[in-house]
């Protein structure tokens, strides 16, 4: 016998019905005629709204793909960038989306196995980090906090951004967000000293002090490549001073040259975020980078003590390896 089908007085309702034959089909196993004939909905409705699921984010589908690791190129970087640990990508013919997404996933493994409760998760920002935080999974953790280490870039694209990274890594580790209201950067160092005087502002800054892991993308300063003169908060000319004073890239907006020196003030006194020293002081640095553009700049991280441990692929990892011997 035929069901009535659902009234869809509301947005809840609708997302209810779309949980519910998710449900029936990934979980019970159904086909889509027999959920069509247990619902009262068409086949082609039934089809649709099981595109609706995923479109909503109600359902989320991941494929486990084999992470092959290349265990000699990981010894050989820990040993010349004293590093705590690395995890280095076997990759093939991969291209590098799907480089990123896969070493998203090694970082989201790694950030989970070294995560406690009650522990504090600063996050940066950039596609490294949103590639962790879509692979990251539930675990059960007491009172996880998450803390943006950095302002807003407000960028075209927000899923990258650092507010968006917290809400959700919060929602997935079923802890606690903390935001900082401002831009990454401002026009001038007296904007910025003005808005560190703010009651709010400091708050926030003052958890930076109790970040026990911190979740950071390596940044280039390659024009093609920059993350922050594609937001509009460098210039290309300010990019070709950073690199004639020798600079090679940056974690936080924390500009570092090849030897660790991070004394670039030309755009980091307009910066607003975690300090140089604060960072340093994180017992966990997780870097995340791939592509052989980063080479340069994962050397410089940490030798800058910016990074401790660092996720990435061959290309990359080969590229530091060279640069550090």
């Amino acid at each position: 016998m035929m069901a009535a089908k659902t009234p869809l007085s509301n947005v809840s309702d609708r997302y209810e019905l779309l949980a519910r034959i998710a449900s029936l089909y990934f979980e019970d196993g159904l086909s889509q005629a027999e959920i069509a004939a247990q619902t009262g909905y068409s086949r082609s409705m039934i089809s649709r709204f099981l595109t609706e699921a995923r479109d909503q984010h109600i359902v989320e589908i991941r494929i486990n793909h084999p992470l092959a690791r290349n265990r000699e190129l990981e010894q050989s970087l820990e040993q010349l960038l004293k590093l705590r640990g690395v995890q280095v990508l076997t990759r093939g013919a991969l291209n590098y989306s799907t480089m990123m997404r896969r070493i998203g996933t090694l970082g989201a493994r790694l950030t989970e196995d070294l995560l406690h409760d009650h522990t504090v998760i600063g996050v940066s920002w950039g596609t490294a980090v949103w590639e962790v935080v879509n692979a990251a999974r539930g675990g059960g953790w007491t009172d996880v906090q998450i803390v943006q280490m950095i302002g807003s870039l407000g960028t075209t694209n927000p899923d990258i951004d650092g507010p968006e990274l917290a809400r959700r890594l919060a929602r997935i580790f079923g802890g606690r967000y903390s935001m900082l209201p401002t831009p990454f950067f401002v026009d001038a160092r007296q904007t910025r000293d003005a808005l560190l005087g703010d009651p709010r502002i400091k708050r926030i800054l003052a958890q930076y002090a109790r970040i026990e892991l911190a979740l950071v993308g390596v940044g280039t300063i390659d024009p093609e490549r920059s993350s922050i003169l594609r937001a509009g908060y460098v210039t290309e000319q300010d990019l070709d001073e950073l690199r004639a004073l020798g600079a090679v890239g940056d974690v936080c907006g924390i500009h570092f040259d090849l030897d660790g020196g991070c004394d670039f003030p030309v755009v980091d006194e307009r910066r607003l975020g975690i300090s140089v020293d604060e960072l340093r002081a994180i017992p966990v640095k997780l870097g995340v980078a791939g592509g052989q553009y980063k080479a340069k700049a994962i050397v410089g991280a940490a030798r800058a003590g910016l990074i401790n441990w660092l996720v990435t692929d061959e290309v990359a990892a080969l590229g530091a390896l060279q640069l550090a011997a």
